[in-house]
């Protein structure tokens, strides 16, 4: 079986995708936790390597390749930004997910989480997805704004979490009418 997860931060993504996973039991990985295993490997911290990658094109594609490869072996829930994108010119079988969520929600989540204003948390919002979708487009010709390979789109705005997981798990497991 094979899920991945997306969404822009403050959506829910990390919220819902252990959850999930272990619901199906299967594996979760998450972009975050590989990213981080690869600055491990390369001897650098966190914030050394997150300063070289903004640099460094080939630090994002290497990252993208290991997650691409992760999903073509299945039996997992992948969760990052590109996941479905790579289930999808893959064409591996499996659900893709993308949580939307209002922009100002997202700020607020991740306001709260990080210890930021709403206006600080919606400004750093905003410029990492358009550096983001600026990379992706450039690397990848890959439009963050463009759902249509996703098989389901939930939103995440006033829907709780253990909702959104047991939709997703409903329709990884074949149950499309629960689901919705």
């Amino acid at each position: 079986m094979l899920v991945t997860l997306s969404g822009l931060p403050g959506s829910g993504t990390s919220t819902v995708a252990r959850p999930a996973a272990a619901a199906l039991g299967i594996e979760h990985l998450d972009g975050g936790t590989a990213f981080r295993a690869f600055a491990a490997e390369e001897g650098l911290s966190l914030a050394e390597f997150a300063q070289r990658a903004e640099v460094d094109p080939t630090i994002d594609q290497a990252l993208d390749r290991r997650l691409a490869d992760r999903i073509a072996a299945g039996d997992v829930l992948v969760e990052s930004r590109l996941a479905g994108w790579w289930a999808h010119r893959g064409d591996h079988a499996g659900l893709r997910v993308w949580i939307d969520c209002d922009e100002r929600e997202r700020a607020r989540r991740v306001g709260s989480r990080d210890g930021h204003d709403l206006a600080d948390a919606l400004a750093t919002n905003r410029s990492r997805e358009a550096s983001e979708r600026a990379r992706y487009l450039e690397y990848y010709g890959i439009d963050l704004t463009d759902l249509t390979i996703y098989d389901l789109v939930l939103d995440s705005t006033s829907t709780g979490p253990d909702e959104l997981v047991d939709r997703i798990v409903a329709a990884a497991r074949g149950n499309a009418r629960a689901a919705r």
